[in-house]
């Protein structure tokens, strides 16, 4: 799924909090979106291996939930917020394709790496690809229930966002033509 897709879907799931708690706002989206976006930091390194951890992440995502249910302050909502949104990227990497860069030819088995059992999970591909139309339907819907309850500069990031998700979906698969030989 493309990056925004993430970063919306963290933003969905803290906006009930949100609406609920509306003075923690920003410390619960900076938390998602920076969550959304870091495990896809090692884009540059051994991608979906380096920095998700698809089951090793609930480890570290419900302390930090029940930290923040216990001592609920802007520190431990940012960081159960970043903690849940990485889990979730990396878990629902699987729902996509392969982590190469033209991952429509299914030319791998390899979705994201699970660091306890030591294996790759396998793609389920019911999202094709990050930026298929369908990653962007979905990314649609998870910013529309976040433009629910946040408002000013996040609107804007969120608005902006989508905008960015539309032309990656308008030119994703010609993107590997213009990928430079030392990237792939």
């Amino acid at each position: 799924m493309m990056a925004t897709t993430h970063v919306f879907t963290g933003l969905a799931v803290v906006a009930p909090i949100v609406y609920v708690r509306p003075e923690f706002a920003t410390a619960l989206a900076m938390g998602a979106i920076l969550g959304g976006l870091v495990p896809d930091f090692d884009l540059v390194l051994a991608h979906r291996q380096t920095l998700h951890f698809p089951v090793a992440g609930l480890a570290v995502a419900v302390p930090a939930i029940v930290a923040a249910a216990v001592a609920p302050s802007a520190l431990t909502l940012a960081v159960a917020a970043f903690a849940v949104t990485a889990w979730l990227h990396a878990a629902s990497d699987a729902i996509g394709g392969g982590p190469e860069m033209d991952p429509w030819n299914e030319r791998t088995e390899r979705a994201v790496y699970d660091h306890v059992r030591g294996r790759w999970i396998r793609p389920r591909r019911w999202i094709r690809y990050d930026g298929a139309p369908e990653d962007a339907v979905l990314g649609i819907a998870f910013a529309s229930s976040a433009l629910l309850v946040f408002d000013g500069w996040l609107t804007v990031v969120i608005v902006g966002g989508v905008a960015v998700s539309l032309v990656y979906t308008l030119y994703r698969r010609r993107l590997v033509a213009w990928t430079p030989d030392w990237l792939e």
